[in-house]
């Protein structure tokens, strides 16, 4: 295999310091960039001149194109650019303030963006390259208390590298979108704000953070994932999504499952909107089960 040069935000710490660690295990070369670079100095020591540390707060778009003119000047070439930073605060969408929703929303969307278009013409210039996006299974399936605006942000991110990949591939652009389940990395750690939570959402908010504050271990291994990932990226098959960990194959197929059903159930519904269908349709039955519920 030849040796590529990977471009990963977020480095310091989880899947970033775990995929730029296996990625260089791999013989290749990493910018590997971070808000406090100097959390990797001990990378560095190691690796020697094969990494690069760079200081980079993704919201600063010039920041990031900054970071893509290191990483040239230094390797000649960026092969894969991985947008890995984010963070979630915790909290209900009513309560959460305007601010802190928009900054996360920062970090988890518009650092993706920043980066993404940063990387471009680099990518274009060169003939190709990868862009592994970072999500999670929240950003497929969605729905966990708490979190609105960190998975509003991955949903974000999804939809945006669907658009694109379709714009990049006649590049030689690949586009991967990553999502995770739960990991043993510390992004429920300290950097998590939890504030109060609100008594009228205890049932729902207040059940999450009692999970995330539980004693049960993740299930899924950073290193793995780590190593996974970059013999995907290696490969000459790339899917559009990898989704890392056993549950999280469990909920995405449940999910697909589910939203088949949802559209075959209200297809004659869908299909009336349309001026040469039959119209109007029957709504469809309440499940018994449901119907007796609501009787009750």
């Amino acid at each position: 295999m030849s040796t590529h040069t990977w471009f990963i935000t977020g480095s310091s710490r989880g899947f970033g310091r775990n995929l730029a660690i296996a990625a260089l295990e791999a013989g290749d070369n990493v910018v590997a960039t971070a808000r406090r670079p100097e959390q990797l100095d001990d990378v560095v020591r190691k690796y020697g001149e094969r990494v690069l540390a760079v200081a980079l707060d993704v919201t600063d778009g010039a920041a990031a194109a900054a970071g893509l003119r290191a990483a040239v000047d230094r390797f000649g070439r960026v092969d894969v650019v991985v947008n890995n930073a984010g963070y979630a605060n915790l909290a209900a969408v009513e309560t959460t303030p305007e601010d802190d929703f928009r900054r996360q929303f920062d970090t988890n969307f518009w650092g993706v963006y920043n980066v993404s278009t940063a990387a471009l013409p680099v990518l274009r210039a060169q003939g190709g390259g990868t862009i592994v996006q970072f999500s999670s299974i929240g950003g497929r399936v969605g729905g966990n208390p708490g979190l609105g605006s960190y998975q509003a942000a991955k949903f974000a991110v999804d939809g945006f590298t669907r658009v694109l990949a379709a714009e990049t591939a006649p590049f030689g652009i690949r586009c991967l979108v990553v999502e995770p389940g739960g990991f043993a990395t510390d992004w429920a750690g300290p950097s998590m704000q939890i504030p109060e939570v609100a008594p009228e959402y205890d049932a729902t908010v207040g059940a999450m953070v009692r999970l995330i504050g539980g004693t049960a271990t993740a299930a899924g291994d950073p290193r793995r994932a780590g190593e996974i990932l970059v013999r995907v990226v290696k490969s000459e098959t790339l899917p559009s999504h990898l989704i890392l960990g056993a549950g999280a194959v469990q909920m995405a197929q449940a999910y697909s499952h589910g939203q088949l059903a949802e559209a075959a159930t209200w297809e004659p519904v869908s299909r009336s909107a349309d001026f040469d269908q039959a119209y109007p349709a029957a709504l469809p039955a309440l499940p018994a089960l449901a119907a007796e519920a609501e009787v009750r």
